[in-house]
């Protein structure tokens, strides 16, 4: 054996060991006889038959082109072997292939060693796929390159779940996060607007209402603001009701054409007979609210934004959409706007990521449409392509599961136009110092008694020492071991008939795996006075009503 067979030979305590092959074989090869004539050997039909994409190029001839593609390849790119043969691989690459991936090959090419990578090229009718990719360098017995091999692998399922899966990741992270600040914000928030309120109650003069009002549309904004974060983050708390998104659409024309303009036409294309679904009302129509401003704003000629329903079956597909099998109702918006390229469409649904450029838009909208998609048990889709040729445009699905119940007609609420009022003895939970005392004056004004705790804790010794308690009115999320949740159930096991609403600007403790029926009465912040005397009145006038036990699921 020569010094060179023996440098590619492994060592003798190697030859029975499973962990330790050569690797010499993945880096380079060496044959007797580089012509491709031949093609009627063994060899040849396995690299014919096999599934693994194949192919040789030639660096002897200008540009490197191909000599060879196996079957496999054919498939995978949908190229002829005659459309392949003499061509450079650069014609598989496209716009969004990594000029810095590119460069990693020719280097290696160039410097006539092996590489292995993924990169992004097309097929022959243009769609994307992730090719993974191992280029090795042929020689022949003298040393000369004669061939560089290439095996393909298509590795496009594989990123796009880590794509997937690393963009959940960043959408929890966020979520948590515009959660937790929500929660501080409408506590100041409650502080702000009830303040700014009461101060309008007390001032007379022309130039201070109107300052004072300038100020609260301030806040109503911010607490706009904090509701739509609350919905990107699913914590939004909904109020499910089973419903036809047919005549919710129907309802929603008039105010969806208004908003849009004249510039803008509206057409419905509605599915008959179309299973209920169970969503929250007011969140839902603000969701194709958001939808349909979005698609406006991609036509700024004009144009015919298309609203549709229908339904879809999900079986063996509802995995990759990650949806359980079943039945669904989709409700489409579909426009012929400017499109979207995909890098701008992978983000759309991202918080604060607007696709209307600078000073144009608050980029929530999508967001809080799929935030209330994804809390109600379904899903948002978007296809996008841009406008050329007088076709393109995005279509925006929202995929919500079929109920079980018949839906049912929502009659309009009743504004009330007088401050309900008693003169029962409320106890109020809150450790913010300055809700609290906004609070107690709110009630005081009503009529009622205020009896104050700052914690759970301190509230269980007013329960036990004071003789006539008529409601209890909590925050839900307070430091301690006794949040608003623990609480109510302690103090109805401790008075039975004791009636309770909660208070909250973060919904944390509220959200279930989906949507049901509400179990609690949960008063959101921030909230105004004559909401507070309503919630009041209407939780004393219904009695006790079972707080469910902590660590269950609480709805809503």
């Amino acid at each position: 054996m020569s010094e060179d067979d023996r440098a590619g030979a492994p060592e003798p305590e190697a030859s029975h060991s499973a962990e330790a092959p050569s690797l010499a074989h993945l880096k380079s090869a060496t044959i007797r006889e580089p012509g491709l004539d031949d093609r009627g050997s063994v060899f040849f039909a396995a690299i014919e038959m096999t599934r693994m994409p194949m192919i040789l190029t030639d660096p002897r001839r200008p540009d490197n082109p191909i000599v060879f593609a196996n079957r496999a390849f054919q498939d995978l790119t949908g190229y002829t072997q005659a459309e392949l043969v003499g061509r450079n691989c650069r014609f598989l690459q496209g716009p969004e292939t990594s000029r810095e991936t590119v460069a990693e090959l020719r280097q290696a090419v160039e410097e006539r060693r092996a590489i292995a990578t993924e990169i992004l090229n097309y097929k022959r009718d243009g769609s994307p796929f992730w090719n993974g990719i191992f280029i090795g360098p042929v020689f022949d017995e003298a040393g000369e390159i004669v061939y560089f091999f290439a095996s393909q692998l298509d590795v496009t399922r594989r990123r796009v779940s880590e794509q997937a899966f690393r963009q959940a990741q960043k959408m929890e992270a966020i979520g948590q996060l515009t959660a937790g600040l929500a929660h501080d914000f409408n506590n100041l928030l409650q502080v702000v607007s009830g303040n700014l309120e009461l101060a309008r109650n007390s001032v007379t003069h022309e130039r201070a209402q109107r300052q004072l009002a300038n100020a609260a549309a301030a806040a109503e904004r911010g607490a706009k603001l904090t509701k739509q974060l609350l919905s990107f983050a699913r914590k939004a708390r909904l109020e499910p009701r089973s419903l036809n998104l047919n005549a919710l659409v129907l309802a929603f024309a008039e105010v969806a054409e208004s908003t849009l303009g004249s510039t803008v036409s509206v057409r419905l294309d509605l599915t008959p007979r179309l299973p209920a679904v169970t969503l929250d009302r007011t969140n839902l129509e603000m969701a194709l609210l958001n939808v349909l401003i979005n698609a406006r704003d991609a036509m700024p000629k004009g144009g015919t934004v298309t609203i549709s329903t229908g339904t879809i079956h999900l079986n063996g597909n509802g995995k990759a959409r990650n949806l359980p099998p079943g039945d669904y109702v989709a409700l489409r918006v579909r426009d012929e706007g400017e499109g979207m390229p995909p890098h701008v469409a992978e983000r759309a649904t991202e918080p604060f990521f607007s696709t209307k450029g600078p000073d144009k838009g608050t980029g929530l909208g999508l967001a809080m449409a799929h935030g209330f998609v994804q809390q109600s048990r379904g899903r948002l889709e978007i296809e996008s392509r841009p406008h050329e040729n007088g076709a393109g445009g995005t279509v925006i699905t929202m995929l919500f599961p079929c109920g079980s119940a018949a839906a049912v007609e929502e009659e309009p609420a009743e504004r009330k136009a007088v401050l309900r009022r008693g003169d029962e003895t409320v106890l109020v939970v809150e450790d913010s110092d300055d809700v609290r005392a906004l609070a107690r004056e709110y009630l005081e004004s009503l009529g009622y008694q205020v009896l104050a705790a700052r914690n759970g804790e301190e509230a269980l010794g007013v329960l036990e020492r004071e003789e006539r308690i008529d409601l209890l009115f909590s925050d839900i999320v307070m430091p301690g071991g006794v949040n608003g949740l623990v609480l109510a159930k302690r103090a109805q096991s401790m008075r039975p008939d004791l009636p309770v609403l909660l208070t909250t600007g973060y919904n944390e403790d509220l959200v279930a795996e989906g949507p049901a029926t509400p179990t609690m009465d949960v008063l959101g912040k921030p909230y105004r006075k004559a909401e507070l005397a309503d919630r009041i009145r209407s939780a004393l006038d219904r009695g006790a009503k079972p707080m469910p036990a902590p660590g269950d699921p609480h709805h809503g």
